[in-house]
């Protein structure tokens, strides 16, 4: 048995708060909706303290993070489907919601309906928080009336990018900090351990051994010049951002990393499971294949794959269908554009869709895998001959010392 605390609305519309002991979170909801009220949201004792909450820096306070909108989506859904009205629903988040700034952004949603707008009129007044994607999503549920749908559609959708997005990030950490530590030890070494050398041999009145030479001659570049080498590196940093500004130039460098060995094959993959969830999701909640194409283009990262939007809607409006049009653009593998023609000869073109996008989610993960199994030995590999090299170089000048004659 565990303690678990809880937020719920009463059937008078009160947000209520407190702690139950149970054995899990189903038996918390069961008890809950026993009592009469709807639950919001159930999280243990832990995941209410300190640590389970995010740092807000005093910079990022004007920002949405995606868990934020993940999470008031969730709870937005759960209030619809329970019956509340739209209002009255946005009223209760408005106090629900953490994150500062959402909670202001719900406030102003709330005016708004008030005032007769609709729910996606009212979301589209704020595209740096909810993307076009979105925004068309309830607007094809309250077309259809099924907004509670249409919400529970876009918290799947929501939860399959988040997970997605949890899991590169935590794949990568690893080799990350390992790449930033063993980086940090060579200048370290360079910087403080190698110069202290030049003053042992200056002492001594021995000669410096060529090995020690070049290390010296390093440390001295790092140390004398670190300025220049900074200047250098932002340099050639700000050229390159400049360029990637550029449409030209960010159209040139998405197609260079698409052709990269390994690499350009993980960024393929990961492309095509999102192209694949949104236009799926969009289909799935009746909205146009045009609009939706239109839609895909700006969730699309990758300009190479974007830029081939305008060439797939102008095959779909010719009457070719999706699979011919993508076919020609060839940013499908071909596994995902033979499931994509069976989509359309079935007419299950969303359902098959978004089975590409959980096939290749699962492809990615297994590439993740053994890339990052690839990857941490190279590091270590790497690293570790240009350590030992240092340490056999030092190792080799001290012995040296013994050998001058007294």
């Amino acid at each position: 048995m565990a303690f678990f605390r809880y937020k719920a609305v009463t059937p008078d519309g009160k947000v209520v708060e407190g702690t139950l002991e149970a054995a899990d979170q189903e038996t918390v909801m069961a008890r809950l909706q026993e009592q009469g009220q709807m639950p919001i949201k159930v999280f243990s004792g832990e995941e209410a303290g300190l640590l389970s909450r995010e740092v807000r820096l005093p910079w990022k306070r004007k920002k949405v993070p995606q868990e934020d909108l993940l999470i008031f989506t969730q709870e937005l859904s759960t209030l619809v489907k329970a019956g509340l009205t739209l209002d009255r629903s946005l009223s209760i988040l408005s106090n629900l919601t953490e994150n500062a700034y959402l909670s202001e952004v719900v406030r102003e949603l709330l005016s708004e309906i008030k005032g007769g707008k609709s729910l996606s009129d009212a979301l589209r007044i704020y595209p740096q928080v909810f993307p076009r994607v979105y925004v068309n999503l309830v607007k094809a549920g309250e077309v259809g009336g099924a907004l509670d749908q249409i919400l529970e559609r876009l918290v799947d959708y929501l939860e399959d990018v988040d997970e997605f997005r949890s899991y590169l990030i935590s794949s990568l950490i690893y080799p990350c900090v390992l790449a930033a530590v063993a980086t940090i030890s060579i200048v370290i070494m360079m910087t403080i351990v190698i110069p202290q050398f030049a003053t042992i041999f200056d002492n001594a009145g021995a000669p410096i051994p060529l090995p020690m030479k070049i290390l010296l001659g390093l440390s001295g570049l790092l140390t004398g010049y670190w300025w220049l080498i900074l200047s250098v590196a932002f340099a050639v940093w700000y050229g390159i951002h400049t360029r990637l500004k550029t449409e030209e130039g960010r159209l040139n460098w998405d197609r260079r990393k698409l052709k990269l060995p390994v690499v350009g094959s993980i960024l393929q993959k990961i492309e095509v499971s999102r192209f694949s969830r949104t236009l799926g999701t969009l289909l799935h909640s009746a909205v146009p294949l045009i609009q939706s194409i239109n839609i895909v283009k700006e969730v699309v990262e990758n300009q190479a794959i974007a830029s081939t939007m305008e060439s797939i809607k102008s095959g779909v409006k010719r009457g070719e269908g999706l699979a011919a049009p993508i076919r020609e653009a060839q940013i499908f593998p071909p596994f995902a554009l033979h499931l994509l023609a069976v989509g359309e000869e079935t007419g299950r073109l969303d359902d098959m869709l978004l089975q590409i996008a959980e096939s290749y989610d699962r492809e990615l993960r297994r590439s993740l895998k053994r890339l990052v199994a690839l990857f941490e030995p190279a590091i270590i590999v790497v690293m570790g001959v240009i350590i030992g090299g240092m340490v056999v170089s030092l190792l080799y000048s001290i012995f040296s010392i013994n050998d001058v004659p007294l």
